[in-house]
C-alpha cells in the first residue's frame, strides 16, 4: 500500500480516462465545512493555472447528516472574508457506486481515509473478497489532502473545525489553501 505521505513527491495518478476531464472529489464528514471550502479554493487554484477545461471539481461528505443542506455558515462567511463564494453549495454522500467515477480522492483526515478505503475494500473485486474492484483505488487514488502541502508532516490532517469558532475555520482555509496549491502544481505537472 502507498504512504499517503509519498503523494507530496509522487504526484498525482494517471487520468483513468485520458480524453477526458481529470475528476477529483474531496471528501470529509459532512461535506458542509472542510470538503466544500477545499472545493471552492481548489477550483480557483486549477482556473487560475489554466487548468479549468481539464480538471472537474466536486465535495462529498461520508455522513448523510447533512444531505441537502447548506455549507456551515462560518464556512461560508470564511471563504467570504477571503473574497470566495459558497452561497452554491448544498451538501452530499457519497457512496460506492461513485468510486469508479473518479480520478482521485481527496480526504481531510485519517477516519475519511479509512472510510473511503474500507468503502473501496467493500466492493467485490476479480481477487475475492476484500480486494478492491480497482486495487489503485485503495491506495493510490485515495489520499490526505495535506499530503499535497511540502510543508506539511507526514500523514497531517486537516482538523474539523465543526465544533469551534472564527479561529478554525482560518485554520481550515489556510492549510486547505496551501495543500490546494501543491495539488494543482501536481495537476499541471501530470496534465501538461
Amino acid at each position: 500500500m502507498a504512504a499517503d505521505s509519498d503523494a507530496a513527491t509522487s504526484g498525482v495518478p494517471a487520468p483513468r480516462e485520458p480524453d477526458g476531464d481529470y475528476r477529483i472529489l474531496l471528501v470529509c464528514l459532512g461535506n458542509i465545512c472542510r470538503s466544500p471550502m477545499a472545493e471552492v479554493i481548489l477550483r480557483d487554484e486549477i482556473a487560475q493555472a489554466g487548468l479549468g477545461g481539464k480538471v472537474t471539481v466536486e465535495s462529498a461528505g461520508t455522513g448523510d447528516w447533512h444531505v441537502g443542506g447548506p455549507m456551515d455558515e462560518r464556512a461560508r462567511t470564511e471563504l467570504h472574508r477571503r473574497g470566495y463564494d459558497g452561497s452554491q453549495h448544498v451538501a452530499r454522500q457519497i457512496t460506492p457506486s461513485w468510486l469508479p467515477g473518479y480520478d482521485l480522492f481527496v480526504v481531510m483526515d485519517q477516519r475519511n481515509l479509512a472510510n473511503l478505503r474500507q468503502m473501496a475494500t467493500s466492493q467485490p473485486g476479480p481477487a475475492g473478497p476484500g480486494r478492491a474492484a480497482d486495487p489503485d483505488l485503495a491506495d493510490g487514488r485515495i489520499r490526505l489532502m495535506r499530503s499535497f502541502d511540502p510543508a506539511a508532516e507526514p500523514d497531517a490532517e486537516v482538523p474539523d473545525p465543526y465544533h469551534g469558532g472564527p479561529a478554525e475555520y482560518e485554520e481550515t482555509f489556510e492549510l486547505v489553501q496551501a495543500a490546494a496549491r501543491g495539488l494543482t502544481a501536481r495537476l499541471a505537472e501530470q496534465l501538461a
